[in-house]
């Protein structure tokens, strides 16, 4: 987290709002300037004493605090980003709904910077129908949900509710505090997510890519001001409602969507988990189990990532290497031969990389540049990785001799 950073942390009514104390004191010794709002059920966990001795600062617990100051205006206009924890799901409905009863909901409802929200509260509650519904329609407008942990609840009974461990929280404010609108009028193109390359009309060939990463980053982007296409394969996982989805199946179309989008893209990030190989004849039928063994031939896809890496001309091209071994070396070797200006590199081998969480990538471009981006939730990652996008982007536009160490 940057120091100097302005977080608007909102504590509501849950018996976890002691957690927000240990919260805003982490946000204070990262180096960020915390201001602190309280509903009045808030107040009876804790004491705005509390949070005014960790932060050094106000605490402000109603429309009439400093009302020539005009509290729940300026506030949100000072702050880069804001938190709600604990989120009830009280303070949830009535941000879907546009209620704005109290100082925290009036705030928030004029807020213009990314919101964080994490939900606390009873398993019952949580997983109702009403929450979900108002969770997702949050989700839609831009909200960050860090989703609560499973564990012992207060009323003595164990399930999902618990306020999300402090490092997801962290790790979702940095991801908050990382969006600028400094993608603002650029055209984005993003691949993401498996193929499938059928052999019958049941099986097919695919890999176990997910999505997660590109379905992240493509949020992302959008959330800094871009115009996002995002060219998806087959997953379950839901693509943002912000952004323009274009869906394909097989690799064969996703090189003919990505060769349609990069056309006066100013970035292109191919993140999609390409097949390399279809079967050569696909059977209009079901083929039957047999005793014998089956041979299938198998024939070469078309390279969506060399085709627009020879197309490329000013666009800004981030390719993706999933390696098993010599992860960097292999990596390096695909950044030269696919003409791409940076590479970000991941180990799958075992239970990483594929459907995990957490991911870990390291980032190479030309003149042996590199920069660990660390181990994060995805979310966080593609914060990360866009942040690496603009630097670079900025030093080759420059070319004002800056060292590649210090670019990215």
């Amino acid at each position: 987290m940057k120091a100097g950073s302005h977080v608007l942390l909102c504590v509501t009514g849950g018996i976890a709002a002691y957690k927000a104390a240990s919260l805003a004191s982490a946000l204070v010794q990262g180096g960020a300037v915390v201001d602190v709002m309280m509903t009045a059920e808030a107040e009876r966990f804790v004491g705005p004493l509390t949070f005014s001795a960790l932060t050094a600062r106000p605490v402000y617990s109603s429309l009439w605090d400093a009302p020539e100051r005009i509290p729940h205006v300026r506030l949100v206009r000072e702050a880069q980003a804001a938190v709600v924890a604990p989120a009830t799901a009280n303070v949830i409905a009535k941000l879907a709904h546009g209620i704005a009863d109290d100082l925290v909901t009036t705030a928030l409802l004029a807020a213009r910077i990314p919101v964080v929200l994490a939900p606390a509260m009873n398993d019952a509650m949580y997983r109702s129908e009403a929450t979900q519904a108002n969770l997702r329609a949050l989700r839609e407008r831009g909200y960050d949900v860090v989703e609560p942990g499973v564990g012992f609840l207060a009323e003595r009974e164990s399930g999902i509710g618990r306020l999300a461990e402090e490092s997801a929280l962290l790790g979702a404010i940095e991801v908050a505090l990382a969006r600028t609108r400094a993608l603002e009028g650029l055209r984005v193109a993003i691949t993401a997510g498996p193929t499938r390359e059928a052999f019958d009309p049941v099986r097919f060939v695919s890999n176990p890519s997910t999505g997660a990463t590109g379905i992240a980053l493509a949020r992302e982007a959008h959330l800094r001001g871009a115009d996002v296409t995002l060219i998806l394969g087959p997953t379950q996982l839901e693509a943002p409602a912000q952004v323009r989805v274009e869906r394909v199946t097989t690799a064969r179309e996703m090189y003919d969507a990505a060769i349609e989008r990069a056309v006066g893209a100013d970035v292109i990030v191919a993140a999609a988990a390409v097949a390399d190989w279809r079967p050569a004849d696909a059977s209009e039928r079901k083929v039957k189990k047999t005793e014998a063994d089956l041979n299938v031939r198998m024939v070469r896809n078309p390279d969506v990532l060399a085709e627009l890496g020879r197309r490329k001309g000013e666009t800004f091209l981030l390719g993706f290497a999933a390696e098993t071994e010599d992860h960097e070396a292999n990596a390096r070797a695909k950044l030269a031969r696919k003409n791409l200006d940076a590479i970000a590199v991941n180990d799958v081998s075992g239970a990483r990389g594929f459907g995990a969480q957490e991911n870990a990538l390291v980032v190479l471009w030309g003149g042996g540049g590199r920069r660990e981006l660390g181990t994060a939730r995805k979310e966080v990652l593609a914060a990360r990785l866009l942040d690496c996008v603009q630097e670079r982007m900025q030093a080759r536009h420059a070319r004002s001799g800056v060292e590649d160490d210090e670019c990215c």
